[in-house]
């Protein structure tokens, strides 16, 4: 059953990126850039002892983690627990410290596909 939630929840995010894509005409960076901020204020709504977007992850599992909205929650997620850690120098450092690997995978993998695509522009 936890595959099937996964993936309708992940469907559903996905859905609603297309809708804003298709409906709406935001451009793709526009439409990723509201979903990521989508993520980061639904995790700052707290429940229970954690936000909001962590009690969706526990339900939803990859169908929460996968899509860009999770970068949104690592984002708060990183900073509010620097913050109780390190007091207001611990919101930048914990933002870096939680999303460092992806952020240099990005930048990592497109520097190698530049080198083996032509790269248009």
């Amino acid at each position: 059953m936890q595959f099937i939630w996964a993936f309708v929840i992940g469907g559903a995010i996905c859905v609603v990126g297309q809708i804003m894509i298709d409906v709406f005409r935001m451009t793709p960076a526009h439409t990723m850039s509201t979903l990521v901020v989508a993520g980061a204020l639904v995790e700052a709504i707290p429940y229970g002892d954690k936000g909001l977007y962590d009690k969706f992850i526990e339900f939803a599992g990859a169908g929460a983690t996968v899509p860009i909205t999770s970068f949104g929650n690592s984002l708060v997620n990183g900073a509010l627990t620097e913050l109780k850690d390190h007091g207001a120098i611990g919101i930048i450092t914990g933002i870096f410290q939680v999303t460092s690997a992806g952020i240099s995978a990005a930048i990592i993998f497109s520097f190698l596909a530049a080198l083996v695509f032509k790269p248009q522009g």
